[in-house]
């Protein structure tokens, strides 16, 4: 018999079972640490859906996103059709639906028109922001609340383009007045983009009659824009203050979403933090 071999053995099989006791050791003490301090929690933020209003698109909320997605919120900006107050709705509605999880809505101008109705009855959509917008009652329409008090220098700056077929009329703001009554405080530059890449928006939609008004249902927050010549002031203080809604004001214009971006973002992660996950 080799006892040298044996002795080897011996000392190889003494080395296995120290190793082996002491990565059992360190298993356990890692456990216990885990144990001890338990797993990060993961706290899913609810998803922010922006609704554009006319004359625009949704690239007009991407100073807004940049600041939702760097705080971890989930965005999507849909495309309003801006074709008739009912087949927007319908159009945001099914976006919604495509949304796991709670939603915080918010709307800008006539999107704030289209939000109210397309909320109603989702059970998903937890808040509403109104972002320099109309929050309309059930029976109201937007051109109404637009004339309600004094300060809309819109609609003399608007050209007209018919249907074909006669069937109705779109509208566009004129491109040597956009700056004016939209945006007065973007710079210049950036807002002749904008006005040869507006979106428009049909007479009809403006005359529609609200048949919904979820924020009666919905918790609300308002951003009221001073410098605005497209919704007055006075209005949508009006409006807010009937929903009861959270109101924030800023010296910006009509374009708030593009020259003010933070306070919207900010007006925004105010509402997503009191959605309970």
């Amino acid at each position: 018999m080799n006892l040298n071999l044996l002795r080897g053995t011996a000392r190889w099989s003494a080395a296995v079972a120290g190793a082996t006791a002491g990565a059992a050791a360190l298993l356990l003490l890692a456990t216990s640490a885990t144990a001890a301090t338990g797993p990060r929690p993961h706290s899913r933020k609810p998803t922010v859906v922006l609704v554009h209003g006319a004359f625009a698109d949704s690239s007009s909320w991407n100073g807004v996103i940049e600041r939702l997605r760097r705080e971890g919120y989930p965005v999507l900006a849909a495309a309003n059709p801006l074709r008739g107050l009912a087949d927007d709705a319908a159009y945001v509605r099914s976006v919604l639906e495509s949304v796991d999880g709670p939603i915080v809505l918010a709307g800008h101008s006539y999107g704030g028109s289209v939000i109210s109705e397309a909320a109603d009855g989702n059970p998903n959509v937890k808040a509403l922001v109104y972002v320099s917008s109309f929050q309309l009652e059930v029976g109201e329409s937007t051109a109404e609340l637009a004339d309600k008090f004094p300060g809309n220098e819109l609609g003399a700056a608007l050209r007209e383009v018919p249907l074909p077929g006669g069937t109705g009329k779109d509208l566009y703001i004129k491109n040597e007045e956009f700056q004016r009554v939209f945006a007065a405080d973007v710079p210049r530059g950036e807002t002749q983009l904008m006005a040869a890449t507006q979106r428009p928006i049909t007479e009809a939609a403006l005359s529609d009659k609200a048949t919904k008004a979820a924020w009666k249902t919905i918790a609300s927050w308002h951003l009221i824009a001073r410098q605005d010549l497209a919704v007055p002031p006075e209005s949508m203080r009006f409006m807010a203050k009937r929903a009861n809604a959270h109101i924030v004001e800023v010296n910006a214009s009509h374009a708030v979403a593009v020259s003010e971006p933070r306070a919207v973002a900010d007006l925004i992660d105010k509402a997503g933090r009191t959605v309970t996950k």
